[in-house]
Formats: structure tokens, C-alpha cells, sequence
């Protein structure tokens, strides 16, 4: 009954904030669990690097690649406000495959995840879930195909107008004008798909030991840390991380690990409906509803 009341509470929080979201937060000790709507399915944005990066290191593993290969790499030519690393170079770049990895996930570089999906493509990535028995990610086009959007053929300072495009062009069953918004035709997955994948990647699964070690490495150097990361990380947490942003989508989905062996998976994703780029108080706002998820959890498991 405290769960169910912690949960109304939330979910009228997120709803004053103009938000909605798919939530879970599971604890990998015990597998108790505490989530808002988790399985919920949301376009996935630059989330879909994380079994991306996860496939491309399988191969490593299999022999089907060499992560020392160094590939040539055409210079992103983006303009927009907001992606980083290759997608914002000028010129040619040689770059090696393992370096490849370490951008998609630290800075998420949209360039250089399309460089391993030309070596992996999605159906072959969607298809390695399958082997590891991870259901409800759905990886469909590349990452490339997230700048086609309304947000580029406004001027930045009309941004607010592709936002209010986004939100109004939803349609019944969450389909969406927009076809990177559209979860039937976008790369899409739920707040439980991505738990279910991070406990996959931090307890024993199918997937192999050492790439699962690169992938949570991987994470744990990621540098965008201004969603959840304030709540999660302190000297005595280690926050490890992807997150994802497209239009008035936010998602993070991290593990983090307590110094007294506690070990929690959390999944946000959200969407907004307030027409503006930059929201830091949706920023603060998904942060805390995910933290007062763990902390519900954390004092259950004490």
C-alpha cells in the first residue's frame, strides 16, 4: 500500500512537470523491483548504442572483427546544436574500431555509431538480442536518422516550434507523424527492456563475461552527466550510464553501484509536453523520481 501510494504521488509529480514516462528501478541483488508504467514503449534515441556496441564487441569476441581495424571516416557535416565528436568534424578521420565504441557510448557520437552499424546493421544486432534472450528493444534504423527531423529545418531560436510539432503530431496507439517518435517504426524499447539488458550486462547471463566488462566500462566513462548522474553518483555510488535525448524525449538508463554491495538497475524515459528545447527542471524532476524509486527500494532491501 506505501508502494501504490509512492507511485500515485510520482506519477502526479511528473504529470505537474509535463511529463510522462516509463520507469523501473530494480535491485540485482534480490530482483525486487518498483517502476511508473514500465513497459510502456518510447522511441529509444541514442540508447539503441548500447546493444549496438554490445553486438559490435560479440563479433570482437567471435573473430568476425578486429577492434584495432582502423576505418575511414566521413565528417559528420552537422550543424545542429547539440551533437558532438565525428558528427562535428571537418574533415576525414582514421578511426579504430574500439575507438569507434568508446565515442558512441562517452559522448554519444551519432557519426561513429553509424560507422559500427555499417559493420553490424540492425537487423543483426536485433538478431544477437535474440541469441542473448533480451526481448523488447527494437532496433530499427541508424542513428543517422535522428537529424532528420522538424529541429533541423527550424532556425535555433524557433526550436520551440519542432517541439510543439512533436508533441502535437502524436497519433492513437503512439504512433506518430514523425517517424523517429513513432515506436512502431522507430528504435524503440520500454524501461524494462533496458533493466532487463543492464542486468544482463551486470549479473551472469548469456552474453559473455569480458564483453560484458567493456560495455560497463564503456558506460561508466560516459560524460553526459547532467540527467541522473547528480542523484546516483557520490563517492560511495558509482553511476554508470547511457542516456538519450530526441526532440522532447529524455532517457537515461544506468546501474548504480553502492559501496555497501547494493546494486540497482534504473531505466527513465520520458517525453514532455512543454514546447522548449532546453528544460532543466524535466532534467531535476525525472532525476528525482527515479532516485525516490531507489531510495524506496534501498530502504526496503537495509
Amino acid at each position: 500500500m506505501i508502494a501504490e501510494g509512492l507511485i500515485r504521488q510520482l506519477r502526479a509529480e511528473l504529470d505537474d512537470g509535463g511529463l510522462r514516462g516509463s520507469f523501473l528501478v530494480r535491485d540485482l541483488r534480490s530482483g525486487t523491483e518498483l517502476g511508473i508504467d514500465p513497459d510502456l514503449q518510447f522511441p529509444i534515441a541514442s540508447l539503441v548504442k548500447v546493444p549496438l556496441v554490445l553486438a559490435t564487441l560479440e563479433r570482437i569476441r567471435r573473430g568476425e572483427l578486429d577492434g584495432a581495424t582502423p576505418l575511414e571516416v566521413a565528417p559528420g557535416k552537422n550543424t545542429t546544436p547539440g551533437p558532438t565528436g565525428l558528427t562535428r568534424f571537418r574533415h576525414p578521420a582514421r578511426i579504430a574500431i574500439d575507438d569507434l565504441l568508446y565515442l558512441s557510448v562517452a559522448i554519444s557520437d551519432g557519426t561513429a555509431a553509424d560507422v559500427l552499424f555499417e559493420l553490424t546493421p540492425p537487423a543483426e544486432v536485433m538478431r544477437m538480442l535474440g541469441e542473448w534472450g533480451l526481448s523488447g528493444i527494437f532496433v530499427r534504423h541508424l542513428v543517422g536518422d535522428l537529424l532528420d527531423t522538424p529541429a533541423e529545418r527550424f532556425e535555433p531560436a524557433d526550436v520551440d516550434l519542432a517541439h510543439a510539432l512533436a508533441i502535437g503530431a502524436v497519433t492513437a496507439g503512439q504512433g506518430h507523424r514523425i517517424a523517429q517518435l513513432d515506436v512502431t517504426r522507430a528504435n524503440a524499447g520500454s524501461a524494462r527492456s533496458f533493466v532487463d539488458l543492464a542486468q544482463a550486462l551486470w549479473t551472469p547471463s548469456k552474453i559473455d563475461p569480458d564483453v560484458a566488462e567493456r560495455v560497463r566500462e564503456l558506460m561508466g566513462l560516459n560524460l553526459l552527466r547532467h540527467r541522473l548522474t547528480p542523484d546516483f553518483a557520490s563517492d560511495a555510488a558509482r553511476w554508470s550510464s547511457k542516456t538519450g535525448t530526441l526532440l522532447n524525449l529524455r532517457h537515461e538508463v544506468g546501474v548504480v553501484e553502492h559501496a555497501d554491495g547494493q546494486v540497482f538497475a534504473v531505466a527513465a524515459l520520458t517525453e514532455s509536453r512543454v514546447p522548449a528545447g532546453v528544460q532543466p527542471e524535466a532534467e531535476v524532476l525525472m532525476a528525482r523520481v527515479a532516485r525516490t524509486l531507489r531510495d524506496h527500494l534501498r530502504g526496503g532491501a537495509a
